[in-house]
């Protein structure tokens, strides 16, 4: 598994994941608690729809 996301694209999924996260724990609706997903993909460097549709947002080292 190769990374595929830029540090850009990592701190904004951060941010939001945390954020949805946070806003379930505060009594917000059940399908908050899906920010786990973005916070987990920035936390490794990838993500599985990226490769489907071959995008990849980090630099590229030659």
């Amino acid at each position: 598994m190769t990374v595929n996301m830029g540090m850009i694209d990592r701190v904004l999924r951060a941010i939001v994941g945390a954020g949805l996260i946070y806003w379930a724990l505060t009594g917000g609706p059940i399908w908050a608690w899906f920010g786990v997903v973005p916070l987990l993909t920035a936390a490794i460097g990838f993500c599985p729809a990226y490769t489907l549709f071959g995008i990849k947002t980090c630099s590229t080292k030659s």
